[in-house]
């Protein structure tokens, strides 16, 4: 009987599971993390450390090695892998580097073509003991070979940006990036802490509030492409400095992790954050979850993509004339309801930078406004104090624009007016010193 590897038969379990879908495998598969972890248990069996070196060696000094060019001259596809892993700011480790290196090589289909390369480099090889090594070992590179060409015909669909945890775990945060409309200043507290920028607290009124983009507990991995791994106390508070007025795009990491438990490699930091402010409330892990919380028998809301989306009645539009001040608002809501249309149940979803509205049951986009071009909102009077409505800026492609209408709305409560109302002011004026 062929002798086997224990490794090898685990990694072959695992790969079957991974392929049991049918499906592309993301970030959030529960068996990606362990098919990456026995692949680097594979790649460090049997390596010897150099005698007289002081740095460990590891699988990725390995690869770091296989770099050649083709016979035009240009870097091949495995160089390119290996460039992009090492020039990759959000790892500091020989242990990051390699793991973030095993991750885009299995994304674009390479991993069979790395062993390969290797099996063929004498010198490289030889740095695994022909006894424990499963590379050096006829029997069972074979096998493995065969296990990393069915991984190979797999479409992984992984998120590269998310590493900044790869240094220390296999297991990678909720990731998620946002759009903030330029704004004077977003609102956070921050603790720079290990090299990690945390939220601590959100001040009321500011733009993070209002749009709970983020919560006490996250961690802030980049701004526009920026990245804040290890960085310095006031590192974040200069990047978004120079981006005062303009459009900033904010990548996050959840503390909560996918399971609803606390994302286990910053549970140390968290106790660490704790104890210097005993009064931290670590926010819910995504807007969804807070609503879900907080609104889950609510028919007035519902949830798109994380967001609170009111369910309200779209009473109609009209046109109002060339002026769209605050004092016609009341009279422009009247003419609306003169019009006796019936209620059209819709979807009212408030963005960071803009509103949509769409009907309900078709699904269909009635239409869309980015609060600049909101010129006024407020509630109507006596004696409908649900009824809402705003004003806005005709499109300069409207054919024969009249200016201004007025688009009225019927809300189920008298708070859930008074909190739609709010948060599209709360958008203007974020958005109106920089029209």
């Amino acid at each position: 009987m062929a002798p086997k590897d224990p490794l090898l038969g685990t990694l072959k379990v695992c790969v079957l599971n991974l392929q049991s879908d049918g499906e592309p495998v993301t970030d959030s598969n529960p068996h990606l993390a362990s098919c990456c972890e026995l692949l680097e248990l594979v790649l460090r069996k049997g390596l010897q450390q150099p005698v007289l070196s002081l740095v460990p060696r590891d699988y990725w000094q390995c690869f770091e090695q296989l770099t050649h060019q083709d016979a035009c001259g240009r870097l091949s596809a495995l160089s390119l892998v290996v460039d992009q892993s090492k020039v990759c700011r959000k790892l500091l480790s020989a242990q990051g580097r390699g793991r973030y290196m095993l991750r885009l090589a299995l994304s674009r289909k390479a991993l069979p073509q790395f062993i390969t390369h290797l099996l063929h480099t004498p010198r490289v090889l030889e740095w695994y003991s022909p006894e424990m090594s499963i590379l050096r070992n006829e029997e069972f590179v074979e096998p493995f070979m065969s296990l990393l060409l069915v991984l190979s015909h797999m479409d992984f669909k992984l998120d590269m940006e998310n590493c900044s945890f790869l240094d220390e775990s296999w297991l990678l945060p909720v990731y998620e990036t946002y759009e903030v409309v330029p704004c004077r200043e977003i609102g956070m507290v921050l603790r720079y802490l290990s090299g990690r920028v945390f939220v601590l607290e959100l001040m009321p009124g500011s733009q993070a509030h209002v749009d709970q983009f983020i919560c006490p507990g996250d961690i802030i991995d980049e701004i526009n492409g920026t990245s804040l791994r290890n960085s310095k106390n006031g590192q974040a508070g200069v990047v978004l400095s120079r981006l005062k007025g303009c459009p900033i795009s904010i990548s996050v990491m959840r503390w909560r992790a996918r399971d609803g438990t606390v994302y286990r490699p910053i549970v140390k930091l968290l106790r660490a954050l704790r104890t210097e402010n005993p009064t931290l409330q670590l926010g819910p892990a995504t807007s969804q979850q807070s609503a879900s919380k907080d609104q889950r028998n609510s028919a007035s809301q519902c949830l798109k993509e994380g967001r609170i989306v009111y369910i309200v009645q779209f009473l109609g539009k009209a046109n109002i004339g060339m002026f769209g001040g605050k004092e016609i608002l009341q009279p422009a809501i009247q003419q609306v309801l003169q019009k006796n249309l019936p209620g059209k149940e819709v979807l009212l979803d408030l963005k960071e930078t803009h509103l949509t509205c769409t009907e309900r049951s078709s699904k269909l986009e009635l239409f869309e406004h980015h609060y600049p071009e909101i010129s006024c909102v407020g509630r109507y009077g006596q004696p409908d104090y649900t009824i809402f409505s705003f004003c806005v800026a005709d499109s300069p492609e409207t054919p024969q624009s009249t200016g201004f209408c007025c688009v009225a709305f019927r809300a189920s409560t008298i708070k859930q007016c008074e909190e739609i109302v709010c948060r599209i002011a709360t958008g203007f004026k974020h958005t109106e010193w920089f029209v």
